[in-house]
Parts: structure tokens; sequence; C-alpha cells
């Protein structure tokens, strides 16, 4: 007989899921289909049964920074000893936001308490009470659908993920999207529920409740908060276009604050180790038709990049037939969905990442490893990945948050790019970065052209500095040095740890965006904007770099401008308050 225990210590790690982008983009993340999405911890069987709890129980999660309570799962893809949980708010109240000094916090590497519970789960009621705020449900819009003609829009470029693809096309009856070809089920749902849960009229709040003002009112109280701030931060940038980027950095720069965007909490890892030891990178284009060898590591595309495999992987090339041609290895702590669709999957021990990479070093080089496994993975086993990538006539290594969250950070992408230039010294091998939102690297671009850094820029000396773990954004929440923040096209009370997101609620936040957040829920000025793909045009970046024109299909709604114009406005007024002719 077993006798279940009160609790156990598990290892957290959190990430994306396929529902949680759906149940997002289509209703919102203050529906109930959402929060069955994310709020909601997956666990091994035999864990579950040792400390007695079955599918659907409820359970508490402890970590040193808090307490959430949420349903409990068995999954197959989770070992022993560990626990999943979607990124979110109800992970980010227990995740360790400690950065080690590079602004990215412990999303994938948080020791936890897991124990049987009674009541409810934390319900986003909850969490947002926690930060001084509630749902602000008499607020949220939909764009009025109206009859008009029926229109078709070929070669458009879906705005939701880094992979921009740019071959959807759009069936439009009046100003409704009935229907998009090629998308994937994350495009489909943001791009036919464009219109719902919009912010519609610019808002103060004033003592907890928001009150409707016109948009120049809204404007004059962003420019005051920021032109009085002492150091303000500007944060989010990855889901605007590089027009409206650019004119965010010279905003910084007047004010004398921060910029900084999501890749910090993503990507970050990956541009410090670049910058450490340079890359070897391709466009997707040249991988579709020459690579025969393909490594996924710590990238789970069906649920981040649905179009991954069947547009760049599986389809054929100019000169490989298709998926006959290509091996597919995945390397992971998991199986997850990506590994069931490769030829081999690699596990790897969590957190084992740098070891597995180093041994791998060896192996090209032709090196002794005397251990009998590195990493969870069998030397034999190393020996033979290292000769078939060797043998490749074309190889990429996609890498994902997998490998940036893990605890070497860093000096994980560092070791990839040192294993892709051994493997050049062999054969042809580059890495490219699966980057989540769509314009990630668009952000990243757009701050290095204009001031020589990727993310976590201050112009507080007059001049830009990148300090990681100084400078970057969740950081200087912590320890409570910015005394305003803008916040453009981004969720930071969604997706920053708890700690952060207290300081956030403490000081007067400007959200500019075109629906709803939790972020919006606890701002002090909130501006409607036009989204980016549908609403307004511009410029944007491919997770390979290449740039895209994306287009525009519709007006925004009357009274609501394009981000560009929006901060253009306010630069002026910030200008002008500043003493700037």
């Amino acid at each position: 007989m077993i006798i279940a225990k009160q609790s156990l210590s598990l290892l957290l790690n959190t990430g994306r899921t396929i529902k949680q982008g759906i149940s997002m983009e289509a209703e919102g993340k203050f529906s109930p289909s959402y929060a069955d999405a994310v709020a909601r911890i997956e666990l091994n069987e035999e864990d579950m049964k040792e400390i007695g709890i079955s599918d659907g129980s409820l359970v508490e999660v402890i970590s040193e920074e808090g307490v959430v309570r949420v349903k409990a799962f068995k999954s197959k893809e989770v070992e022993r000893g560990h626990a999943y949980i979607p990124m979110g708010p109800w992970a980010n109240m227990v995740v360790d936001p400690r950065t080690m000094s590079l602004g990215m916090p412990n999303y994938k590497y948080t020791r936890v308490e897991v124990r049987p519970a009674e009541g409810e789960p934390t319900s986003l009621p909850e969490i947002l009470a926690h930060y001084g705020a509630s749902v602000p449900t008499e607020w949220m819009e939909d764009v009025k659908l109206v009859e008009g003609p029926q229109r078709t829009y070929e070669n458009m470029v879906c705005p939701f993920c880094g992979e921009l693809c740019d071959y959807l096309k759009f069936e439009v009856v009046g100003n409704e999207i009935r229907k998009v070809v090629g998308g994937c089920a994350n495009s489909v749902s943001k791009l036919r529920n464009y219109h719902r849960h919009r912010i519609m009229r610019p808002l103060i709040r004033e003592d907890g409740r928001f009150r409707e003002v016109p948009l120049e009112e809204a404007l004059e109280a962003a420019a005051d908060i920021l032109a009085s701030s002492k150091y303000p931060l500007l944060f989010g940038w990855s889901s605007t276009a590089n027009e409206a980027i650019r004119t965010g950095v010279e905003l910084a720069e007047i004010l004398r604050g921060v910029i900084d965007n999501t890749s910090v909490i993503c990507h970050g890892p990956t541009a410090l180790g670049a910058q450490e030891v340079g890359t070897a990178r391709s466009t997707l284009g040249v991988v579709r038709h020459k690579a025969d060898y393909v490594v996924m590591w710590g990238s789970n595309p069906p649920a981040s990049h649905q179009n991954h495999f069947p547009l760049w992987i599986f389809s054929k090339g100019r000169w490989v037939k298709g998926r006959k041609d290509r091996k597919v290895v995945v390397i992971d702590v998991r199986e997850t969905p990506a590994a069931r669709l490769a030829d081999e999957f690699v596990k790897v021990e969590p957190g084992k990442d740098y070891e597995l990479i180093t041994a791998l070093r060896m192996a090209v080089k032709d090196l002794d490893i005397e251990l009998p496994s590195v990493a969870g993975v069998p030397i034999d086993t190393i020996y033979r990945l290292a000769d078939e990538m060797r043998s490749a006539r074309y190889g990429v290594i996609f890498e994902g948050m997998g490998v940036t969250m893990t605890g070497a950070k860093h000096r994980n992408i560092e070791e990839l790019i040192k294993l892709a230039h051994d493997l050049n010294e062999w054969t042809r091998f580059v890495l490219i970065p699966m980057r989540g939102h769509y314009n990630v690297t668009g952000s990243d671009n757009v701050f290095l052209w204009t001031t020589g850094y990727p993310f976590g820029i201050d112009f507080s000396r007059g001049y830009p500095r990148m300090i990681p773990g100084v400078t970057t954004s969740p950081d200087l929440l912590m320890r409570g040095e910015v005394d305003a923040a803008l916040i453009v096209a981004s969720d930071p009370a969604a997706h920053l740890p708890k700690r952060a997101v207290e300081h956030l609620s403490r000081i007067p936040v400007i959200t500019m965006d075109p629906k709803w957040s939790l972020t919006a829920a606890i701002s002090k000025v909130v501006i409607p904007t036009g989204m980016v793909g549908v609403e307004c045009g511009g410029t944007v970046y491919r997770l390979d770099e290449v740039p895209l024109r994306i287009r525009s299909i519709f007006p925004p709604p009357p009274g609501v401008l394009c981000d560009e114009e929006i901060l253009r406005r306010l630069l002026d007024m910030v200008k002008a308050r500043r003493g700037y002719s």
C-alpha cells in the first residue's frame, strides 16, 4: 500500500503551449478558456500518486516567492521530480525572479513544493487584486463588424510569431476576416479575432477606476508622467513595427531612461552569446533548399511556431527532396510533440545542456570523453551524433528557450555557436534562434542600429549603455529603481515574475496596446492603438533577420492611431516639456 506524502519538492519548468496561444488570441487573457489553459500544473503520474492526487485535483504550488493554487494533470512528457506550468500569470506568482546578473529570471529552474489543496484555483481577479487592480470588464469592446464587399488579400504577412509566414491569404467581407488560408492555429485565432476584446478609447485611472478621456488628454497625461520622471522604463516593442521602435529609442534618449524589449526574457542570452563569440547564420530559405541535417535544441515548434516543420523542414528544396532527405534530431529535457516528429529524440538531463554541448564539441574534435555518459546521454550516442553532424552536407541547429532559459543561459549559446564553428571545419553548419514575438528580431535590430546594443539600454548618462543585470528591466523593476513605465505592445504584468510586477503596480504605467492585458489593467494611462498587420503597416524582421513589409487591410477604429503616430506625438510633447527645440 502506498502512503501518500503531504507534499513533494519538485523542479518547476515553464513554457508555451498551443492551447495557451489559441485561447489568448481567440478569447483573451481574461477568459475562462485562457485560465483553463494556463492555471494548471503537469506532473508525472508517479509523483501524483506519491502525494495522493489524481487528474483535476487542486494543488498548492509553493516557492520562496509565493503560493498559487492550480489544477494538477498527469503528463507523459514530465519526468519524476519535475513539474510544468505554462508561462503566464499563475507560474509567475512562484517563479524564481533571480537573473544571475543576466536579465533572465529562472523560468525553467525554480524549486517548488506541491501539495494537495482545497477550494478553488487562484483566479485572475485574485492575481490582479494582489497588484491593486481589477478586471476591466466594462471597458472591453469589440470592433463593430459591418457588411461590405468581399475581397481577397494575398501574400499577407502573419503578425504572430517570429516565422512571419508571408504567403497567407485573407478572405474578407466588410471589415471581418472570414477566412485565413495558410495560417497556423495561433495565426487564425489572432487574425479572425482581431476585432475582439479591444481597447477602443483612451482611459485614465483615478482612485482605482478608469475614466474615459479624449486622446489629447491621455497623451498630455502620459507626457506629464514621462517628462517628470527621473528614470523611466520603456518596455515591449516586440509586437510593433520598426518605425515605431525607432521613435521609441529617440524618446528613451530624450528621457534619459531605459529602453528594453521582450528578448530580455527569451533570447537575450542568444544576443549575449553572439556578442562573445560571433555567430554562424543563414536564412530559412537556405535551410529549406540545402539542409540535410536538422537539430532542434530546446525548441518545440508545434506549440510555438506551428508552420516551422511543414514549411522549412518537411518541404522540398532545390537540392533536398524533402523529409526523406533530412535527418531531424530533437534534443530536449522531455519528449515534446516536436520530438515525436523527429527521426531521433535525445533526452538531456535538465540543466545539463552545457555539459552535452561541450561533450559534442570534444567528440567533433576526436577527443576522448572519459565517462560512460554525459548529461544522461550515453557516450556512444554522443560520438555517433558528432560523426553524423560532421558528415552532413549542410546542417542547422535551431535553438529555443529550452537552452536560453536554463542555468548556463548565454554560456549555453556560446558553446552552441562554438559547436557550429567546430563543425564548419568539416562541413557547413549554422545556428538559428527560434524567436518568439513576430518582431522581437526587429526590435533587437533597431536597438542595435541606433545604440549598438540589442536590449536593456540605459541613457541616464546621456549616451547608451547596456549592463545585463543592471540595466535590464526585470532587475530594474525588482530593485524598484524605475519611477515610471511606458509599455508598448507587451504584457509584462503577465510575463514577469511577481516581484517585478509588484513594483510595476506601484508606479505610474502608460500602456499602448490594441487589446486588453493585465498590464493595461494596472495602468495609470491606457491608449488604444491599431493592430499591426491588420490595421497598421510597417517593416518587421523575420527570426532569420530577413526584413519584410507588413501590410494593413483596414483602417484602425475611429479615433485610434497606429503606434508610430502616437509615439511621435508623445515625443513632441515630451521634448516641449524638457525644453528641446
